[in-house]
């Protein structure tokens, strides 16, 4: 009888450290899970930040390559004429459909939007003659690129904001 008494005992014994381990142990998987929360609340913040700044260069980059075509298509416009000096496009407008020729004459193929503000508003850039010598845009935040530019854009890394990336052909 007294190994069934020492049985019991050690079953009861058994049973209340169990219960006390059950206890405590779910307070550990709340703390656990409320870390688990946490790293993970960290995680997508951290991801949805990188995410913004790629793309902002994305549009950055994009800015550039259309400044660029633009420039070029400015400056096909100046040379393309008779008589003497540079002749400007009186718009923007006037590079898709040069009015100077009989025949139709492209120097772009459509007004590009603005990469950075979303809309086909561009700071235009007044040459001499009165017409457009070159394009801006309108954003204002400072740029994230601030070196390794093209050679005839290297006046861009002393930009303080997108305004100061001026698409420009001199007269």
């Amino acid at each position: 009888m007294q190994n069934f008494n020492l049985l019991s005992i050690s079953r009861s014994s058994v049973s209340s450290v169990r219960l006390s381990l059950a206890v405590h142990t779910k307070g550990f998987t709340y703390m656990g899970l409320l870390l688990l929360i946490f790293l993970l609340a960290l995680s997508a913040s951290a991801t949805v930040t990188l995410g913004a700044i790629v793309q902002r260069r994305a549009a950055e980059e994009e800015l550039l390559r259309i400044g660029n075509e633009m420039r070029a298509a400015i400056y096909s416009y100046s040379r393309m004429h008779i008589g003497a000096g540079n002749q400007f496009p009186p718009s923007l407008a006037a590079l898709l459909k040069d009015p100077r020729f009989p025949e139709t004459r492209r120097h772009l193929r459509k007004i590009y939007t603005d990469p950075l503000t979303g809309k086909a508003e561009w700071g235009l850039i007044q040459a001499p003659d009165g017409g457009i010598a070159g394009v801006y845009s309108k954003a204002t935040a400072k740029p994230i690129k601030v070196g390794n530019f093209a050679a005839p854009l290297e006046h861009f890394s002393k930009a303080e904001s997108y305004q100061d990336w001026k698409f420009l052909v001199q007269p």
